[in-house]
């Protein structure tokens, strides 16, 4: 997320007032925790959350459950320089956030805050940190500075040792229905809000950054070379030709999501067929191989790919996934 352009005042978003409210409670009941974990879906605006939140925090003069916009704080954190607010994130190329990272939280923790408020770190993902960051972070949340408060932002919440997330009051945030995802983007997509929800599975925020990004087609172009794979119309070398260049992570998601998708279309008996069972089996390879990547793992993407939709292709008898699944209950599918 970037931190340096940031409008006067951030929000959350509309699918979340729930939460906020509750939190805007224990704030003005002074029961706010020093230590919150923001969790919910990919996509669903935990990062904007927990922005929203720190910058309020910060703010000398909030109005209406926000940050005013005006004082000199919120004019601080909107540029990403004010001195009380850490954003700790992966440094690229890493995938993790380093123990480096975490002590340099520590001692920020550990002095007094320069606008005599509050100070905030946020750790996003903190499924990110590895063990030793872990550690470090768990002096932290054993002995709390005063007037701190600390953000751990992530969508895998397990992947959080249960001495963290025990020290945490947990906040899940949902994604939202259908109808309130495309008024909200509506503002932003226009026109094509209907085809970008539908490229990021409903997900707002993906579908945000599609369309300002640009990638729709790329996107759909993909998603439909998956498909054509599935139904028996392409091979394994022109599907992946869609994906030259394409990252490992989204390749992992829209794969699955194709895969669960077409099997849910088939019936009882072909879901027994020995085709069937592989494909389920190849589906918990892909959500293992996407916790591996999570975790920092680095294999090549082009030949993880490649060896991917090879081992599909062979699973869906080198024709229509379709036609050979049912060829082989001799029906079709109700």
């Amino acid at each position: 997320m970037e931190l340096d352009d940031l409008s006067a005042t951030t929000s959350p978003l509309p699918w979340q007032s729930q939460q906020w409210s509750r939190l805007l409670r224990q704030l003005e009941d002074g029961q706010l925790p020093h230590a919150m974990l923001f969790t919910g879906a990919q996509y669903s605006g935990k990062a904007q959350f927990a922005l929203a939140l720190a910058r309020l925090l910060l703010c000398a003069e909030p109005r209406d459950g926000l940050g005013c916009g005006n004082c000199h704080a919120c004019v601080l954190s909107r540029g990403g320089s004010h001195g009380d607010f850490l954003w700790l994130a992966p440094e690229p190329p890493s995938r993790a956030i380093k123990i480096d990272q975490v002590r340099s939280a520590l001692q920020f923790t550990a002095r007094t805050a320069g606008f005599g408020l509050r100070k905030v770190v946020v750790f996003n993902p903190a499924d990110a940190l590895n063990l030793n960051a872990f550690n470090a972070l768990l002096k932290c949340l054993e002995e709390p500075s005063e007037n701190t408060h600390l953000m751990l932002v992530c969508h895998r919440p397990h992947a959080l040792p249960a001495t963290i997330r025990s020290r945490c009051q947990r906040c899940e945030l949902p994604l939202p229905g259908e109808q309130e995802a495309s008024d909200w983007l509506g503002q932003v997509a226009g026109e094509e809000t209907r085809r970008s929800l539908l490229l990021a599975d409903n997900k707002p925020m993906l579908a945000k950054a599609l369309f300002e990004t640009g990638e729709l087609d790329d996107v759909e172009t993909r998603l439909l070379a998956l498909r054509g794979l599935l139904e028996g119309k392409l091979d394994p070398p022109a599907a992946q030709a869609a994906w030259d260049g394409g990252e490992l992570t989204p390749f992992l998601d829209n794969l699955a999501g194709q895969l669960f998708a077409f099997l849910r279309q088939q019936g009882a008996a072909t879901l027994r067929t020995p085709r069937a069972r592989g494909l389920f089996a190849l589906l918990d390879e892909l959500a293992s191989l996407r916790a591996a990547v999570e975790a920092g793992a680095n294999p090549n993407p082009q030949m993880t790919i490649s060896a991917i939709l090879a081992k599909m292709h062979t699973l869906l008898g080198g024709s229509s996934a379709g036609d050979n699944m049912r060829e082989r209950t001799g029906r079709r599918s109700q």
